[in-house]
Parts: C-alpha cells; sequence; structure tokens
C-alpha cells in the first residue's frame, strides 16, 4: 500500500476553513490574536535551559521569525525547511505528483505538514545537542527538545490560522512581525550598552554623538539607516514594476469587459529569498553542530557570539561589525550616487541611465575608498581582499540560490504558463486578437513568465545580499521580506474588503 500523505496528514489536528466569507472585522480580530499570541511566546522562556548559555543568531531570529530560548526558538524554521525538501523533490520530479491537479496539491499539503512535525523535533535535538540552547542538566535534555518542538507546532498551527482566517499567512506575519520589532528597536532604543555614546538606538547614539563634538562617528552610526532608507525605496519601485498582458472575458454573444492582466516583475515575490536564507541558515546549524562534535572542516565558530570564524561557513554569511565598515561606507556611497546618477539622466539628460548610474557607482566607490584611507580604517591588502571575497560570494550564493528556487515556485505552485492558460480557460478570459485557445495563450505567457521567474528572483536576491552588506537594520533579508509582505497585505486588503472595511481604513490604504 503507498504512502498516502494526504490521508495520512487528515488525521492528524487540524484548522478548519470558515464557512461563510469572512470580513475585514473578522480577519483583522484573528490576525490579531495570532500577533498577540506570537509577541506573548517570544517572552516565555523554555524552562530547563541554561540561559546565559544560550547562542544568539540575530540572522535566524530575523529570518526565521524566532527568539532563542523562548517557546519561539525554532519560529517557521520548521515549516520552510519541509517546504524547502519538497519543492527540490517536486522541482527535480524525483517525486512525480501533477502539482496542477487537486489531488497532487492535497499530496504535497499533506506531506508538507507531517515533514513540519518531524523537523519540529530534529530541529529541536539540533539546538539543544549542538549548545545553542543547552539544557541546565543532562537529565532535562529530553524535556527541553520537547518544549522546543512543542513551540514549532504550536506555530504550524497559528500559521494555519492566519491562512484560513486572517490576513495572509502565518509565516509572512510573523517575519513582518519579527523584522518591524528589530527596526523600532534598533532606532530608537535609549538603553545603554557600555558603547560610545553610551546608547544602543541608532538615533539616541547619533544624537549624543553630536552633542559630544564627534560628527565623523555619528556620520558611521547613521549609515545604516541610510541603507535601510535606501532598500525600502527601491523595493517599493519594483513593486510597481510590471508586464501588463491584453485580455477579455469570452462570452458565446462576444468579447467585452477588456482589461490588462499584470506580470509582476518580482513574479514569485519573496519566497525564493526566504528559501535561500533558510538554506543558509540551516547550513550553519549544521555547521555549529559539527563544531559541537570537533568536525572543523566546515567551520569554526565564537563561542561566545556563535559567528563563523573560518572555513566555508566565513563564506556563507555576510561581513559584519566593526570589520565591514569600509564595505559598508563604500557600498552606500556607491548605490546612492548610482541611483542619483540614474535620476539624472533620466529626467533631465533624458538617456543614458544605465551609464549614468555606472559612472555615479564608481565615482561612489572611489570616493569611499578615499574616505576610509584618509581617516585610517582601510584594512591591510589581505584583509581586504578577504572581505572582498567574502561579499562576492555571499552576493552570489543570494542571487543564484534565489534564481533556482523562483524556478522551482513557478512550477511548483501553480504559477507556470501553462498553469495560468488553464485558469485563463476555466475563467472565459481570452487575449483579444487569439482564438480562445489555452494553447495560444500559453505561448503568449512563455514569453515572460520564465524571464520575469529568473531576472525578478535574481533582483531580489542581489538587493537582499546588498542591504546584507551595508548593514541595513532588520538585515536586507528581513527588510525585503517585510516590505514586500506589507505591500501584498495593502493588495489583499485593497481588493478583498473595499466594502466592509472601516472608514478609517479606507483613508489609509486610499479607497
Amino acid at each position: 500500500m503507498p504512502f498516502d500523505f494526504a490521508t495520512i496528514s487528515a488525521k492528524l489536528p487540524a484548522v478548519v476553513k470558515p464557512i461563510q466569507k469572512m470580513t475585514f472585522r473578522d480577519k483583522m480580530k484573528w490576525t490579531g490574536i495570532i500577533l498577540i499570541l506570537y509577541y506573548a511566546l517570544g517572552v516565555v522562556t523554555v524552562w530547563g535551559i541554561n540561559t546565559s548559555a544560550v547562542a544568539q543568531f540575530e540572522f535566524l531570529e530575523i529570518v526565521f521569525g524566532s527568539k532563542f530560548g523562548s517557546l519561539l526558538t525554532l519560529g517557521i524554521g520548521p515549516i520552510v525547511t519541509a517546504s524547502i525538501i519538497l519543492q527540490l523533490l517536486v522541482g527535480s520530479k524525483l517525486i512525480g505528483w501533477d502539482m496542477q491537479t487537486k489531488e497532487g496539491r492535497a499530496k504535497f499539503m499533506g506531506a508538507q505538514k507531517i515533514l513540519t512535525v518531524f523537523f519540529c523535533f530534529v530541529e529541536a535535538i539540533a539546538y539543544v545537542v549542538s549548545g545553542a540552547i543547552p539544557a541546565a542538566a543532562p537529565e532535562l535534555t529530553a524535556i527541553v527538545v520537547l518544549q522546543l518542538a512543542a513551540g514549532g507546532i504550536l506555530i504550524m498551527f497559528m500559521d494555519e490560522v492566519c491562512s484560513k482566517w486572517g490576513f495572509g499567512s502565518g509565516v509572512s506575519i510573523f517575519i513582518a512581525a519579527g523584522v518591524s520589532k528589530t527596526i523600532i528597536t534598533r532606532i530608537f532604543s535609549p538603553l545603554s550598552t557600555g558603547g560610545e555614546g553610551g546608547f544602543a538606538g541608532i538615533l539616541p547614539q547619533f544624537i549624543s554623538l553630536l552633542s559630544m563634538g564627534n560628527p565623523g562617528s555619528a556620520f558611521v552610526t547613521f549609515l545604516p539607516l541610510i541603507s535601510t532608507a535606501v532598500v525600502f525605496i527601491i523595493v517599493l519601485f519594483a513593486q510597481g514594476m510590471r508586464v501588463e498582458i491584453p485580455m477579455a472575458f469570452t462570452f458565446p454573444f462576444g468579447k467585452f469587459a477588456a482589461r490588462r492582466w499584470p506580470l509582476k516583475f518580482i513574479y514569485t515575490s519573496n519566497i525564493p529569498v526566504i528559501l535561500t536564507a533558510a538554506v543558509l541558515a540551516n547550513l550553519q546549524i549544521v555547521g555549529r553542530l559539527l563544531f559541537q562534535k570537533g568536525i572543523t572542516w566546515f567551520g569554526t565558530y565564537d563561542v561566545k557570539t556563535s559567528m563563523p570564524q573560518s572555513g566555508l561557513a566565513l563564506f556563507l554569511v555576510h561581513p559584519s561589525g566593526a570589520e565591514a565598515l569600509p564595505l559598508v561606507t563604500i557600498s552606500i556611497l556607491a548605490g546612492l550616487l548610482a541611483l542619483t546618477f540614474a535620476f539624472v539622466g533620466l529626467r533631465m539628460l533624458k538617456k543614458w541611465p544605465l551609464r549614468m548610474a555606472l559612472l555615479g557607482g564608481a565615482i561612489g566607490a572611489l570616493l569611499g575608498w578615499g574616505i576610509m584611507t584618509v581617516t585610517g580604517m582601510m584594512p591591510a591588502f589581505d584583509a581586504w581582499l578577504l572581505l572582498v571575497a567574502r561579499a562576492l560570494v555571499y552576493m552570489l550564493i543570494m542571487i543564484i540560490g534565489s534564481v533556482i528556487f523562483s524556478i522551482f515556485w513557478v512550477n511548483t505552485a501553480g504559477m507556470d504558463a501553462h498553469t495560468v492558460s488553464e485558469q485563463f480557460k476555466s475563467a472565459m478570459i481570452s487575449i483579444p486578437g487569439f482564438r480562445h485557445d489555452p494553447r495560444i495563450i500559453e505561448r503568449v505567457l512563455e514569453r515572460y513568465i520564465p524571464a520575469l521567474a529568473v531576472l525578478g528572483g535574481a533582483f531580489i536576491g542581489f538587493l537582499a545580499g546588498f542591504a546584507d552588506l551595508t548593514l541595513a537594520l532588520g538585515t536586507g533579508t528581513g527588510i525585503l521580506l517585510t516590505v514586500m509582505i506589507v505591500h501584498q497585505f495593502y493588495e489583499q486588503i485593497s481588493s478583498q474588503h473595499a466594502d466592509d472595511m472601516p472608514p478609517i481604513m479606507k483613508k489609509i490604504v486610499g479607497e
């Protein structure tokens, strides 16, 4: 008897779908309840752990929407890991499920739920055994693992609640909530850290340094905030880029209601970046586990910070801290001048925007190099080469990984040209000037969808990597995901609840 994932997953506890259409207030209520529960779980410390020895993986916390040492330690990690494995198996045809059929999609969702529960226990064991979440005593190990796994399973059900009763998905909401909290804390927190200026938040530290007559250090402190604003602007601009396909509803008595169907430039949204970041995060977990067992071929890790210090693991994370300051300064100045020159070329000269952007980027890089050299902050040549090599490798991994997962996601999520053309047929939609034949529509869509999958994946991979290298608040991946998630919520609310949302919300969304 074959292993039927759909049947087995149906026997697991599940969140039922609403029997009637959800109103705006109902969805807002359930989304708010899940958010409150999410933040509450983040402050509940796992019983039986050595809190003073808990590792701090800021990148993992942001990408997985987790909080190490609490019941949110696993975050969305098990959900994303299960999705990655199934995407690879189905996309490579090692599992022959037809994702264009209802039965194939049911098998996929069932397998994902079973694998998510499995990885809740696997990742919980990995965290405890590797020492990232150490038990206070050996006899408490099993209890700690069960608590971590229970928190991960609870996150899975919270995700189901959001998907069926709220806005969007729990995965997206948890990421956006975690990143937003991090950004607000990093900007405004007045808590003293003992550093120069005595403040943890960027704005309090910036004001303190200016009052102390140290504008140079104040500017350096302000750089991550500038990078964050630049990434926000670029993502919002890219969200509006699209290819519009003419379409019309076809009925036996004629065609009418012509309109345009938009294909977004970022066609697969934020999914490729989430999956790529999750792969890197899981590799770091495996690397730390190997290091704890005395195996150092993958890399060595700092015991206190849990950051990689050498080996392959060092090239799987972006440069950070004081060592990355020269690269951060050069990257931000190059990016700002590239955008400025491109705008001048496009708006004033009416030509050469790409050439002007390259010229501005080169001038910005030279200016940043000069500033770092004059101030004596430029590292030695060999250290600089290592820094640049790490940055380039990290960027390539983010770009290539995002492209690969973007292609896989198109083929497994029903976003390919064939599936979309069949959806056009079932909705009685055709392209003006062509017969109502899905094969014709498929050929038209084939001109755009594969290219958008590759270019959109490469773009968001590059943007996330660039923001990471410039030490943007909440990491580049986190900012990219948050902006796109909030924009998706805005579009969903505007399209589905234009009639029943409160007047104040209509003003906010511009209805």
